[in-house]
């Protein structure tokens, strides 16, 4: 993604700001902007790294254009993965959602609760912190929540994204959609369809949980510091209707891994580590109706379902 000379946002047209109030209103700033989200960090003694993936978003324009994307309403219950400093979280917040953010940085974990309470005082009730790696969430931390969280919105740690996700999708069932903010080149390869040079593993596995889109990109400079890569965001809606068993899951999330550690090999060899011999492998596929001489770009979530389900 080309960044524009003079600063603009190429999506929404607007330059990072520190103007966090209502346009035109006079009222109080209810989002942190860039001298907000330096202050903060100072204060805090807290520095961005790379280990944790933390690139804080400073431009109040793009926290609303995510909230709005994601469809956030005040009848929502939010789960927020890495809020960081509170940019992203106080634009959900705002819309008068019920929010609850997954913080692994207890300087940050700690601080969030104040800074909604100093920028949107209304908001504090309907706001609570799990101190924890999203990673290391278990079910009975999301059951201890007054509700399930019904959409994921998220600025997602870079280096650990796809595993993030996979690990939200399956713990959360409530889960209806989310929008989560990723690196470029992981966001085009979760939303990526069979046939595609991007899809792989992750495509396949995301698809189990319904549909994906590329909802829009984001400019480098709204975050602080300034990523050596682009960012988009990703959106889905999850299917009304289970698309098989946890069990019939885990078989096809298996042969997902197999088929695609091997990618260049017909789906015969990649899959014998999962069903067997050769003479097997080629059985149980051309009983799911699969080509035994297809590789694993070439098949989509429900062709891996249907060879877990001829096994």
């Amino acid at each position: 993604m080309t960044q524009p000379e003079n600063g603009t946002d190429p999506e929404t047209g607007t330059e990072p700001t520190s103007d966090t109030s209502e346009a035109g209103t006079g009222s109080a700033p209810t989002l942190l902007g860039p001298a907000e989200v330096r202050e903060l960090a100072e204060r805090l003694g807290v520095s961005p790294t790379k280990k944790l993936g933390q690139n804080f978003v400073i431009d109040p324009n793009t926290v609303r254009k995510i909230v709005r994307l994601a469809g956030v309403t005040s009848d929502d219950h939010v789960i927020e993965v890495g809020p960081g400093l509170g940019s992203l979280t106080l634009g959900i917040t705002e819309t008068g959602a019920e929010v609850t953010a997954v913080e692994i940085d207890h300087r940050l974990a700690a601080e969030l609760p104040a800074t909604v309470r100093a920028m949107q005082p209304d908001a504090a009730e309907r706001f609570r912190v799990i101190r924890s790696d999203a990673l290391e969430l278990t079910a009975e931390m999301i059951a201890e929540l007054p509700s399930p969280p019904e959409l994921l919105v998220a600025n997602l740690p870079y280096n650990v994204s796809v595993p993030i996700l996979m690990e939200l999708l399956e713990l959360i069932p409530e889960l209806r959609g989310g929008l989560v903010m990723v690196q470029a080149e992981v966001g085009y390869r979760i939303a990526a369809k069979p046939g595609s040079k991007e899809y792989g593993a992750p495509s396949a596995k995301a698809a189990w949980y319904g549909p994906w889109r590329i909802a829009g990109t984001v400019s480098r400079r709204i975050f602080w510091p300034v990523p050596g890569v682009d960012s988009v965001l990703v959106g889905y809606e999850r299917l009304t209707d289970v698309r098989g068993t946890v069990a019939e899951r885990d078989l096809t999330f298996a042969l997902i891994n197999a088929a695609f550690a091997h990618r260049r090999k017909m789906l015969r060899q990649s899959l014998q580590p999962v069903l067997g011999t050769l003479d097997e492998v080629v059985a149980v596929l051309e009983s799911a109706g699969i080509d035994p001489t297809l590789r694993a770009e070439q098949l989509s979530v429900e062709d891996y379902l249907a060879i877990a389900r001829a096994r």
